[in-house]
């Protein structure tokens, strides 16, 4: 009679814990982050039809990577949760709190399971506040974990490369703009330093906004919108160098000034006329060519 074969507990969960692991790994990062009017969620996904990112209730909204089947139940659950005990009690109850609290014991069961694989998702929940000390961002990794979430949050893809990168660079009162443009740079950035272009085919953004006056604070960033906030850095350093512009225009005044003074002088002599005239002239061309720059 042969020995059955035997795997110790901890190798057991171990095994599984890894398995887990490289399947969320191989999926397109998300990264969630606060800005100053609320929690801005990005995502590197091409695909219009199947979203990473999806509205639960009232201020609360849930971003996902991994298998696609396995987070869309999770989030269909949560959906069903936050109606079921906003009907019950009342819609303030439903808190971000108690949906991750949900998650966690139902990944949890499904992890600790031996009769079924774990699930290779890791899910971000995330509710906003009347302030930003009030915001709540909490990441559920693929055992039922929770961990409570500050500033910033990535999942998926080569997430500890890209918190490192938030954590240097986000900073509290940031615009939506500028909170775009830095989850945009960070997802950007390949496992081995270089840097992609991602551009708004490439992207699912979302946001919960504390300044909008209904009571469903989530909003997707779709087309014109989400390029019009891709360009503004870049916008906002081109203005930077309006300030020589206008100082090339001063200097073309204070030319024109000069060869007014010069005209003064030589009122009696048509050739000092004709000189001054030439010289009005090349002021006044200069200027249009200075705004023009501007613009």
């Amino acid at each position: 009679m042969s020995t059955p074969f035997y795997v110790s507990p901890q190798q057991a969960m171990a095994d599984r814990a890894e398995y887990a692991r490289k399947g969320i790994a191989r999926g397109r990062s998300v990264v969630v982050l606060q800005y100053t009017d609320g929690v801005l969620f990005v995502a590197e996904n091409p695909s219009r039809a199947l979203h990473k990112v999806s509205e639960i209730y009232d201020r609360i909204a849930f971003a996902a990577v991994g298998k696609y089947n396995e987070f869309e139940n999770l989030r269909i659950g949560g959906v069903r949760y936050a109606d079921l005990r906003g009907y019950t009690y009342d819609r303030e109850d439903v808190t971000a709190r108690g949906l991750a609290n949900v998650y966690a014991q139902t990944l949890g069961t499904i992890f600790s399971s031996a009769a079924e694989k774990p699930y290779e998702v890791e899910l971000i929940v995330a509710e906003v506040g009347t302030g930003p000390e009030d915001d709540q961002i909490y990441r559920l990794p693929h055992d039922g974990s929770i961990v409570d979430e500050h500033g910033s949050v990535a999942v998926g893809g080569n997430a500890d490369q890209i918190s490192s990168y938030l954590d240097q660079r986000h900073r509290e009162g940031m615009t939506l703009a500028e909170a775009l443009r830095l989850a945009v740079d960070s997802l950007a950035r390949d496992t081995n330093g270089g840097e992609r272009t991602l551009t708004a085919e490439h992207l699912e953004v979302a946001v919960l906004d504390r300044t909008r006056p209904q009571k469903r604070k989530f909003k997707r960033i779709l087309g014109r919108q989400l390029s019009r906030l891709l360009e503004e850095p870049a916008a906002a350093a081109g203005e930077k160098g309006a300030p020589a512009g206008d100082a090339g225009e001063s200097s073309g005044a204070s030319a024109a000034g000069g060869n007014g003074k010069g005209a003064g002088k030589g009122a009696g002599k048509g050739s000092a006329a004709g000189k001054n005239g030439s010289g009005a002239a090349d002021a006044d061309g200069g200027e249009p060519e200075s705004g023009s720059a501007d613009d």
